[in-house]
């Protein structure tokens, strides 16, 4: 089929598209579903991807390799948001987002049976029992498990019993029933009747609502106390406090907020996170946090509404309030959305945010882990961020100079590829056309020996240049690499406070200050770069200066190495001595023809007389 001919067969599907709720499906030439959406109005949602120029390269890709359309229309839009959850899970499509959760969380399963069991399953799809969960927190699962174990004791056996096999003896007690774990319903000790208000009784826990089990254990225990029956009210009591125990460390902020569905989202710009807490009586009954993989430039409320269907369908939730961050765009009487600004409400908005950002940062460690580079680039990328590069400095120079009013002068250049220091490259340099303590005049004739060499040679360039300094040297290797050498190299500068620490970071024409934050991670990582620059150039400085301290005539004489001075002043004891040594005492120490020379260049005017 040619472009004309798929133009006008598609342009033929969307104009007979019906104006209803439903769900539209993309494909490709090979008859792959490659994108799935959803919409109130499936005409004019088609229409859109066809009838305007796409901003987004991504979408303009996808309209590319649409080959084929279908739909299905269903009756309305909470329908139509439930087909596209269940459409992108059953096709995957190429170009939707990607959840990336292929984790099987526990849930906690009470049998239909005669006796109902209660325990811990990662199936479910067997037949016969009530399942509540998943649980993404294993502690609060096992929490309510042992709770509900120490309150209810609900039998532990396997064995399937039916009420036949109770009436006519068939089974025997266990060891739980003589260490007081099991009522021993089996045999008839304790009635069906109590085990069932038992097992409901637990449900209800599991449900979340604590409360009402407390509530009604309290009216038992006081009905108890007046008939005086003290004995059995205390049982009842111990039993209060261990509700009441889990109570206070599970709430988080009201017992009156019931029934609430909290979610949060953290993106970045491939990858997006989004958490969700169910609040039942005050206490976190679930928490999750999930990823999706963004695959076209799917904004914030696009994927905080897939997460909501896919994680309210997946813990059968039915919520009709849930506390979001920003508004989201669901069907109408799906749920009540509130995005709160104070109060109880706000507080457990706060609790989802943290949740995702921790669960984001944690991520974002264990990546690093397994790829070092990977924290690198996301530095680097805060680094093109903060100064508007237009491209990532994988590689970095860094200048500074020392000196001591103006004697042993001398400077240094480091170089960072990819956030590392490459210490083969690293260069020292003398000071040579400056005389005093003129640091903005050393500054420029380090810049451009460095940078005239480099293009003489056609070595790489840096992508930025840092200043071990402020604004002057700043604009001193500007005037050098932009003024002189006509280079368009992005310039910085990290100035210093009254204690010789980093302080700032300076960018830009006028110079400013760049809102590092300080004790983060690149401001750590910009002063650890300033101080391997101060110490390379500090420690070539104590070099010469300490070169120049322990200097002697002798070293200015050819020929003379450390080693013949070495051997001269260790025999003669001085420098005066070896001066004043006869030509013969340096012929036999030296040998004849060293000797010689080294008398010579000692005693030049004897040297010419003697000629």
């Amino acid at each position: 089929m040619s472009s004309a001919e798929l133009k006008k067969y598609l342009s033929g599907i969307v104009n007979n598209l019906p104006e209803t709720p439903g769900c539209y499906q993309y494909l490709d030439g090979d008859g792959q579903v490659i994108y799935v959406g959803k919409a109130k109005n499936l005409k004019r949602r088609v229409a859109s991807y066809f009838n305007k120029e796409q901003v987004s390269r991504k979408t303009a890709l996808l309209v590319s390799k649409i080959c084929d359309i279908k739909y299905v229309v269903v009756k309305t839009e909470q329908d139509a948001l439930l087909l596209e959850n269940n459409l992108i899970k059953r096709y995957k499509p190429r170009y939707n987002v990607l959840l990336k959760d292929d984790k099987t969380y526990p849930s906690i399963a009470v049998t239909n049976e005669y006796l109902p069991r209660i325990f811990k399953t990662r199936q479910r799809d067997r037949r016969g029992a009530t399942y509540y969960g998943p649980f993404s927190h294993l502690p609060t699962m096992y929490a309510l498990l042992d709770l509900c174990k120490t309150l209810y004791h609900p039998r532990s056996c396997h064995q399937t019993m039916t009420k036949e096999g109770v009436l006519c003896g068939k089974y025997e007690v266990c060891l739980d029933y003589h260490i007081h774990n099991c009522g021993g319903p089996c045999v008839g000790r304790q009635s069906h009747e109590e085990y069932m208000k038992n097992i409901e009784a637990c449900k209800q826990i599991l449900r979340g609502n604590t409360s009402e089990v407390a509530a009604q254990m309290k009216a038992q225990m006081l009905a108890l106390a007046e008939e005086l029956r003290f004995e059995e009210a205390q049982v009842i009591k111990e039993k209060l406090q261990l509700i009441q125990n889990f109570q206070s460390k599970s709430e988080v902020v009201s017992n009156t907020l019931h029934n609430i569905d909290v979610f949060h989202i953290e993106s970045e710009e491939k990858v997006a996170y989004i958490n969700y807490l169910h609040i039942t009586n005050g206490c976190i009954n679930q928490a999750f946090t999930f990823e999706y993989k963004k695959r076209l430039e799917e904004t914030d409320a696009e994927l905080l509404a897939l997460g909501i269907v896919e994680m309210r369908e997946r813990y059968k939730s039915t919520s009709r309030e849930i506390i979001v961050p920003l508004p989201v765009d669901l069907p109408e009487g799906y749920a009540v959305q509130t995005i709160p600004q104070r109060g109880d409400k706000k507080a457990l908005l706060d609790l989802s945010r943290l949740n995702v950002k921790q669960y984001r940062f944690d991520r974002l460690k264990q990546a690093e882990k397994l790829n070092p580079e990977q924290k690198s680039v996301r530095l680097m990328k805060e680094i093109q961020t903060d100064l508007g590069l237009e491209k990532l400095p994988m590689r970095i120079e860094l200048f500074d100079n020392s000196n001591i009013s103006g004697e042993d002068a001398v400077a240094a250049c480091v170089v960072f590829e990819k956030l590392k220091p490459k210490k083969s490259e690293y260069r020292k340099y003398h000071i040579r056309e400056v005389c005093g303590p003129d640091d903005y005049a050393s500054m420029r004739e380090v810049v451009r020996r460095r940078y005239t060499r480099l293009m003489e040679e056609g070595a790489p360039l840096p992508d930025l240049i840092i200043a071990d300094g402020g604004k002057g040297q700043m604009s001193v290797i500007r005037e050098v690499v932009e003024g002189e050498l006509g280079l368009s190299i992005p310039i910085a500068g990290l100035a210093k406070d009254g204690r010789h620490r980093t302080r700032e970071m300076l960018f830009g024409e006028p110079i400013c200050s760049v809102g590092v934050k300080p004790g983060g991670e690149l401001f750590h990582l910009l002063t650890r770069m300033q101080d391997e620059v101060h110490r390379f150039a500090i420690t070539f400085h104590r070099q010469q200066r300490s070169k120049r301290q322990t200097a002697s005539e002798l070293d200015a004489i050819p020929g003379v190495g450390e080693k013949t001075k070495s051997l001269l002043i260790k025999h003669f004891g001085s420098v005066k001595r070896v001066k004043s040594a006869q030509k013969t005492d340096l012929q036999a120490l030296l040998g004849k023809v060293k000797g010689e020379k080294l008398y010579e260049n000692l005693h030049p005017g004897d040297a010419q007389i003697d000629n």
